[in-house]
């Protein structure tokens, strides 16, 4: 499958990233890997997560992923998996695209 991260998610990991290297620059980098690396490895295990608190679609997932949550979409039919956004637990979910859905 492929798997495509879309501008939301950009944008929202970038924020995170700058949040993340205010406090340590080399625990962002660290952060920015992993993630990647559990990224890609969806690609093997689609619906290796839990299926979304947020919306009801069994092809929506949620990756929790050292206090944030990353929510994608499997598309079976386009063989692809879109990485649609992310967001730290702890703060209120804003600017989503996809609340209510």
């Amino acid at each position: 499958m492929k798997i495509i991260r879309t501008n939301l998610f950009i944008s929202q990991l970038q924020k995170s990233l700058i949040f993340i290297a205010k406090d340590k620059i080399s625990a962002s980098k660290e952060f920015r890997t992993k993630l990647n690396k559990n990224i890609n490895e969806l690609d093997n295990f689609p619906y290796k997560y839990r299926k979304s608190i947020y919306f009801k679609d069994e092809n929506i997932r949620d990756m929790v992923f050292n206090g944030y949550t990353i929510i994608y979409q499997i598309d079976k039919i386009k063989q692809q998996i879109k990485i649609l956004e992310i967001f730290n637990q702890n703060l209120p979910k804003l600017g989503s695209e996809n609340e209510n859905n």
